[in-house]
């Protein structure tokens, strides 16, 4: 029973692999980075290594696992809060200092309150969220004039640009070479655009690759002058069915709760409630 942590890509997968499978909807962000860590290299993320953590249940089998890209925080996959609180420990105990942990909201703020009891640091709710899952999908009945298609190299300063415009709305750490994520995302034909008739480009999707049968939908962004004419829920559309047209059977997002647009949008598409999700930022 405990945390086993490292730095092997191919140890965490060989340990947990098959839980993290089991439960592909509760373990999205895990899934989705893994394989992004697989494709595009270990430092996709950043110039610091990749760690990852497993936890053994009272009965020796993985019930729990987590991971971090520096320089971004722990990312806790589904576990008991006691695994969390443990996780908070141990971290602290080998000198960890993240300045954020994300995952299931309970379990998330059992992490920090155990990291504010062990460290001292305080803490505060950054931002909550809410998983959705695809039940049957329904199209906006009148959807805009024009077309989706997937991106391409030719647009890759517009990708760019829009990819660190939508982090900065969202309150995200951007990536560190703009430039070198959309290069691997455009390759890995992850994003798509709305077209007009003008062939003028007006928003973007992104769906991830599908892993143990799961997809996951964002980002999702529309440069504020081209809002309001439905863009956004045409491509989340056209994303969703792209990602089921490369073997997704659960279609994932998640939305911010403190956004009832975007929330409303999802629904009438065909989106239901999982779960809420949590970030806490530690000071």
């Amino acid at each position: 029973m405990g945390w086993t942590l490292t730095t092997s890509l191919d140890d965490f997968r060989s340990a947990a692999g098959e839980f993290l499978a089991a439960d592909p909807v509760e373990n999205t962000v895990l899934l989705t980075i893994l394989d992004r860590l697989t494709r595009d290299g270990l430092h996709v993320y950043g110039e610091q290594p990749p760690r990852f953590g497993w936890w053994h249940g009272p009965d020796g089998a993985v019930a729990g696992a987590c991971l971090r890209t520096p320089p971004y925080g722990p990312r806790l996959g589904r576990m008991p809060v006691a695994a969390a609180e443990e996780l908070a420990r141990r971290l602290a105990a080998d000198g960890e200092r993240p300045d954020m942990v994300a995952g299931e909201h309970g379990t998330t703020l059992a992490f920090a309150a155990e990291w504010h009891r062990t460290t001292g640091v305080n803490w505060h709710l950054e931002r909550n969220e809410r998983l959705f899952r695809l039940g049957e999908l329904t199209p906006p009945p009148a959807p805009p004039a024009g077309r989706s298609r997937l991106a391409a190299p030719a647009d890759r300063e517009t990708v760019a640009r829009w990819l660190v415009d939508f982090c900065v709305e969202a309150e995200v750490r951007p990536p560190g070479d703009p430039f070198a994520d959309t290069d691997q995302r455009i390759a890995a034909e992850t994003l798509v655009l709305w077209e007009t008739e003008d062939q003028r480009v007006v928003a973007l999707a992104g769906a991830s690759p599908a892993v143990a049968g799961m997809s996951r939908i964002g980002p999702v962004y529309t440069p504020p002058a081209d809002r309001g004419h439905g863009y956004a829920s045409a491509l989340t559309a056209a994303a969703t069915v792209h990602a089921k047209s490369r073997g997704a059977d659960e279609v994932l997002l998640y939305t911010d709760l403190s956004n009832p647009v975007s929330n409303a949008i999802y629904q009438r598409l065909g989106y239901r409630p999982v779960n809420d999700a949590a970030e806490v930022a530690f000071k």
